[in-house]
């Protein structure tokens, strides 16, 4: 089977898809990605459940099916495509080699937010339009300058593509610091 990643070295992008396409197993990144350090079965379970259930702390049976699953189906599937690491006796789980693959398909956009390529669409646009504007001689805009506008705009771009790759634990900054 051919590998469609760009470096031929990670997963095949059907197996990201794959992955990708339950719940459970994108939340069961998600919160890995968002941990400082192992997370056990059985608090991965908690939250899952809770957020399944919308109630905190969740009813015992929505727990008990969330764990199964995971212990049954989704930890191993993951395990297998080399984007988790289990220890089956401490119950906890990492993230492994091939969770960047898949973090880099995880844009989370919060109900009525923008994603951060429509972020970053919206603020070129904006740029374009201050820049002509102060070119034309809107009045205020063409006070200030289209080169200022530029830079400005240019420069939220950058602060925020800064934060969006720190914030984005599957990045190159985070590989060189391991």
């Amino acid at each position: 089977m051919p590998d469609d990643s760009p470096t031929g070295d990670g997963l095949d992008e059907a197996d990201i898809h794959d992955v990708l396409r339950n719940d459970r197993r994108r939340m069961v990144i998600e919160l890995l990605g968002d941990a400082d350090g192992p997370v056990t079965a059985r608090d991965l379970s908690e939250t899952i459940a809770a957020r399944e259930a919308d109630e905190d702390p969740p009813p015992r049976n929505v727990r008990q099916s969330v764990y199964i699953s995971l212990q049954q189906t989704h930890i191993p599937k993951l395990e297998e495509l080399g984007i988790v690491d289990y220890d089956e006796n401490s119950k906890e789980l990492r993230p492994a080699e091939h969770a960047s693959d898949v973090g880099i398909y995880m844009e989370v956009v919060p109900k009525y937010g923008l994603s951060y390529s429509e972020f970053c669409g919206g603020l070129g646009v904006l740029g374009v339009l201050l820049v002509v504007g102060a070119e034309t001689g809107v009045p205020v805009l063409s006070d200030v300058g289209a080169a200022v506008w530029a830079v400005l705009v240019f420069a939220v771009l950058v602060s925020s593509a800064a934060y969006q790759t720190y914030a984005q634990r599957s990045s190159l900054v985070h590989r060189l610091r391991e």
